[in-house]
């Protein structure tokens, strides 16, 4: 029987990429890493590991037993889950990350309801974007992800993650606060957009969902915008709206329970919300944890408006 400690080393390997990678995250040193995964070979008796350059990729060999080991991770986590149900209150460490927005408006007020209900579950949160989040998550890094979807750029529906929804969360077209005289007077959504063609813009970095869809947006209003302002902080985005530096692509959440303090302007019809959604590993799925995190969740996302 192969040794499940091994072959969750390979595992750790086939989601981090290379053997420093899994043993920073794991407190191994590499040596100790590659010396495991060495006598994992000796086991199964053919080679699990190549080298390209100065790194290692996973055999197909290697790819079949890491196949097998999620399933039998999927199951053990089952089996956490079955257990912790049994017992009479929630204990434990329960790891989140979610983007900026719902960290800032959904993240507080959800751990203020775990705590009144599970006053014994400690919840660690960390700040990430789901890019990085998601496979994080695969990782086990995190127990549960609040994500983000953005129209036209649909997630990965991946079979180890189980996904589900938050709300749907309206995006609009941000403009400064400017006296009702000064406003551009536009006909419709598409027109709003076409008449920020020539004004700076700030976005999101190159290679994100949010940035993608922004792009396209402005692409087929027919003009490709001035970007002169890249963060990943939406905070930022406001700032510079709100200082007249430039325009932005605003998500409703990022209001919170304050009035806006820069103008909005519907999006064109399909383009015009998120998906804020929930993702944690299937096995993990029924968890009384996970189940209480998400009912707050929902509480504290309430209905979308807009």
């Amino acid at each position: 029987m192969f040794d499940l400690h091994r072959l969750r080393l390979l595992r750790e390997l086939k989601h981090r990429g290379t053997l420093a990678a899994v043993a920073s995250a794991l407190s191994y040193s590499p040596s100790s890493v590659s010396q495991q995964l060495s006598l994992l070979e000796t086991e199964v008796g053919v080679p699990l590991l190549e080298p390209v350059g100065r790194r290692v990729r996973l055999t197909p060999q290697a790819e079949i037993l890491v196949v097998h080991t999620e399933a039998v991770l999927a199951r053990l986590e089952r089996a956490e889950a079955d257990i912790a149900t049994s017992l009479s209150g929630l204990t434990g460490t329960l790891r989140i990350a979610s983007f900026q927005t719902a960290a800032l408006a959904l993240v507080p007020a959800a751990l203020t309801l775990l705590r009144a209900e599970h006053p014994a579950l400690r919840v660690h949160v960390t700040q990430a974007e789901p890019e990085t989040a998601l496979p994080a998550l695969l990782a086990r890094d995190f127990d549960l992800v609040i994500a983000e979807e953005y129209p036209g750029e649909p997630s990965a529906r991946l079979v180890e993650l189980h996904q589900e929804d938050l709300r749907q969360d309206p995006l609009r077209l941000a403009l400064p606060a400017l006296p009702d005289e000064a406003a551009p007077r536009t006909g419709g959504a598409r027109s709003a957009l076409l008449a920020c063609a020539e004004r700076p813009w700030v976005m999101e970095p190159p290679g994100s969902a949010a940035r993608r869809w922004a792009t396209t947006l402005c692409r087929t209003a027919g003009f490709e915008p001035d970007v002169r302002f890249e963060s990943t902080d939406l905070l930022l985005h406001l700032r510079l709206v709100e200082q007249g530096h430039a325009v932005a692509l605003l998500p409703d959440l990022v209001w919170g329970d304050r009035e806006p303090s820069v103008r909005l302007v519907p999006l064109p019809r399909g383009r015009r919300a998120r998906r804020l959604f929930t993702a944690v590993r299937t096995g993990r799925s029924t968890h009384p944890a996970i189940l209480a995190c998400r009912h707050a969740l929902r509480q504290a996302a309430g209905p979308a408006e807009g």
